[in-house]
């Protein structure tokens, strides 16, 4: 999730537990490699990669397969990441319509296919896998034809999102047609993803569809104790409750010390901005929270305006906003 799953967010996420295989924002390609060629600092969205525990995956975009082959080389090598994720997924215009990349590739299977069968090659013994949706619209769902091609190009494995580009996020994600994809697949792994944004559904998806693994994504950027609660329940024990708002507020302020770590405070400051507003997602006060954190640009006016708007818990264990 590009913007959001930095480093800083993998460490928090990692610290509870329960994620099987954690993976970075998606970074662009021919990006990196201009970087590289100009003996810039590479990507902010590989911060941490080099060093941090594995398994960890890099997922990255473009429509040339030499120049995806080229990254993952270095990814395999240089960076040694457990596994090169190929997204064929993002919706986003800047991406699809402007780039060529992401969900757009979905209507060129024959592209995907060189894309794919390069990296696998390039990225030996590293593992590569893909991620698409069901189809650029609605009109054209297309994800059993793009499956097979994923896997006769040599991917590892496939993660499908039930919706197609057009639908953006909206509406609810189709588990129906993913489950549909694994008759299409006949060796690699099927991993179905969205709207898992409880325990309960991620051990629903398991019994009711077609698939060996489940990614989640929007739902954790405020509740990165999400996949350990989800652990939990898969593994048949009481689902962890979910962390006192005391608790959470400390998450968010470690989160944001490791931000501002490794951009500075002026920099990290703003970049917490979008994660606070995720914490205090669905809390009672939210929205009045959001207001205030929006315009903060110093560490004194981010811990000021957690201390003074950051929903609490009273005496009657509901949340509120404390004055």
């Amino acid at each position: 999730m590009a913007g959001f799953t930095n480093a800083a967010f993998r460490e928090i996420v990692r610290g509870f537990g329960g994620a099987g295989l954690l993976a970075t924002e998606m970074v662009n390609a021919r990006g990196f490699v201009w970087l590289d060629e100009n003996e810039a600092e590479h990507p902010d969205r590989l911060w941490g990669v080099a060093e941090e525990s594995r398994p960890l995956a890099v997922q990255i975009w473009d429509n040339d397969p030499d120049t995806m082959a080229k990254v993952g080389r270095r990814l395999a090598g240089e960076y040694k990441v457990s596994v090169v994720d190929i997204n064929f997924g993002c919706p986003v215009r800047q991406v699809t319509e402007k780039a060529h990349s992401g969900s757009y590739l979905l209507r060129d299977p024959m592209r995907m296919h060189a894309i794919i069968s390069q990296l696998v090659v390039a990225c030996a013994p590293t593992p590569v896998t893909a991620k698409i949706r069901l189809g650029c619209s609605p009109d054209n769902v297309n994800c059993n034809e793009i499956a097979k091609v994923v896997e006769e190009a040599g991917a590892a494995a496939l993660t499908v999102h039930g919706r197609t580009a057009k639908d953006m996020f909206k509406g609810h994600a189709d588990w129906d047609r993913i489950s549909e994809i694994k008759s299409h697949l006949k060796n690699i792994p099927l991993i179905g993803n969205g709207d898992l944004d409880s325990a309960e559904k991620v051990v629903a998806a398991f019994q009711n569809y077609n698939v060996d693994g489940v990614m989640i994504a929007r739902a954790c950027l405020g509740r990165p104790w999400l996949f350990a609660q989800a652990a939990a329940a898969l593994r048949g024990e009481p689902i962890p409750p979910e962390p006192t708002m005391l608790e959470q507020r400390e998450v968010m302020l470690r989160h944001y010390q490791l931000v501002i770590g490794r951009f500075g405070e002026e920099k990290g400051t703003v970049l917490m901005r979008k994660y606070a507003c995720c914490y205090a997602q669905g809390k009672h006060g939210a929205r009045f929270f959001r207001s205030h954190v929006a315009k903060v640009s110093t560490s004194q006016q981010f811990h000021s305006v957690v201390d003074e708007f950051f929903p609490v818990v009273d005496n009657q264990d509901r949340a509120t906003v404390s004055s």
